[in-house]
C-alpha cells in the first residue's frame, strides 16, 4: 500500500513538472530576450529590422555569453565617437555577465560619418584590434551604401564567429569556412570509398619476373656520357620600394580605457 502511494505521488510530480515546464521555459525566454541590445537612436531601421537585429543578437549574444550590441546616434552630443560609446556603456552597465561585462559594440555616428567597434572583457580578448579591423573592413561598404540592416547583421554574425576562434589563429583562415570543410570531407569520403572498391578485387600476383630467369638475365654494360653544364645568375629583387596595406575607410584607431577604468579594444574609421 505505502509503495502504491510513493509511486503515485513520483507520477503526480511528473504530471505536474511536465504541465508547468512550458510556462518556466516561456519565463526563462521572456527573461533572456527582454534585454535591449540594439539602440538605433539615428532611426536607420524599420521596426520590424529592428526585430529581427534583437532576436539575431540574442541568439549569438547567449552563445558567446557576450552582448552584441548596436548603437547608432545623429549627435554624439559634442563628443568624439569613442567618448560617445565609453560613456554610453558606462552608463547603461552593459554586459552579458553582469553590469560592466562581456560586450561588443558597433556604433555609429551620422552626424560625423563615423564607425567605432569595440570589445571589453571577453570580447576584448578575442575581438582585439585586429580582428575589429578585419570586421569594419567587411562592413564599411555597406554602411557606405546605406545598406545598414545587413552591415549590422554581418557585425553580429562576424563577431559571433570570430569569438569562437582562439585568439592567436588568424580568423579568416581558408580552413574555417564551411564550403571548404565540406569539400574536403566529400574528397576524404571519395578516397576511401575509391580504396575500398579497389582492394575488393583482389592483387594481381603475376608479374613480368614470373616467367623470366633472373640468374640468367644480365647487364651487359653501363654508360653516362656528361655534355655540359650551364649557369643562370637573375639580379634579386630590392625590397626597399614595399608598401604596407590599409583599410577600408581609413583610419584604425585602437582601444583603450574608457570611463570608469575599463579596458577595451577597437577599430575606428570613416563610411
Amino acid at each position: 500500500m505505502v509503495k502504491n502511494k510513493i509511486n503515485l505521488a513520483i507520477i503526480l510530480l511528473f504530471v505536474i513538472i511536465f504541465l508547468f515546464s512550458p510556462i518556466l521555459t516561456k519565463v526563462s525566454i521572456a527573461d533572456s530576450t527582454s534585454k535591449q541590445r540594439i539602440y538605433d537612436f539615428a532611426n536607420l531601421l524599420t521596426s520590424e529590422e529592428v526585430e529581427k537585429l534583437e532576436n539575431l543578437s540574442q541568439k549569438y549574444s547567449s552563445r558567446r555569453k557576450t552582448d552584441i550590441i548596436i548603437l547608432t546616434t545623429n549627435d554624439t552630443e559634442g563628443k568624439d565617437v569613442v567618448k560617445y560609446m565609453g560613456d554610453f556603456y558606462y552608463e547603461k552597465a552593459l554586459g552579458y555577465n553582469k553590469p560592466h561585462g562581456n560586450t561588443a559594440i558597433l556604433t555609429v555616428d551620422m552626424e560625423n560619418r563615423e564607425v567605432y567597434l569595440t570589445g571589453y572583457y571577453l570580447a576584448e580578448e578575442y575581438l582585439d584590434n585586429n580582428r575589429l579591423n578585419l570586421i569594419r573592413d567587411k562592413i564599411t561598404p555597406d554602411l557606405t551604401k546605406g545598406n545598414y540592416y545587413k552591415a549590422f547583421k554581418d557585425f553580429i554574425k562576424t563577431s559571433h564567429k570570430y569569438m569562437g576562434i582562439r585568439p592567436e589563429i588568424n580568423p579568416d583562415n581558408i580552413l574555417f569556412n564551411l564550403w571548404f570543410q565540406i569539400i574536403v570531407s566529400l574528397t576524404l569520403a571519395g578516397i576511401i570509398v575509391g580504396t575500398m572498391a579497389y582492394n575488393i578485387g583482389g592483387k594481381i600476383t603475376v608479374g613480368d619476373s614470373t616467367y623470366r630467369d633472373l640468374s640468367t638475365s644480365k647487364v651487359l654494360g653501363r654508360r653516362d656520357n656528361y655534355i655540359r653544364k650551364s649557369v643562370t645568375r637573375r639580379r634579386k629583387p630590392s625590397s626597399n620600394g614595399k608598401s604596407g596595406g590599409g583599410s577600408i575607410g581609413g583610419g584604425g584607431g585602437g582601444g583603450g580605457v574608457s570611463r570608469g577604468g575599463h579596458s577595451h579594444s577597437g577599430s575606428r574609421g570613416s563610411f
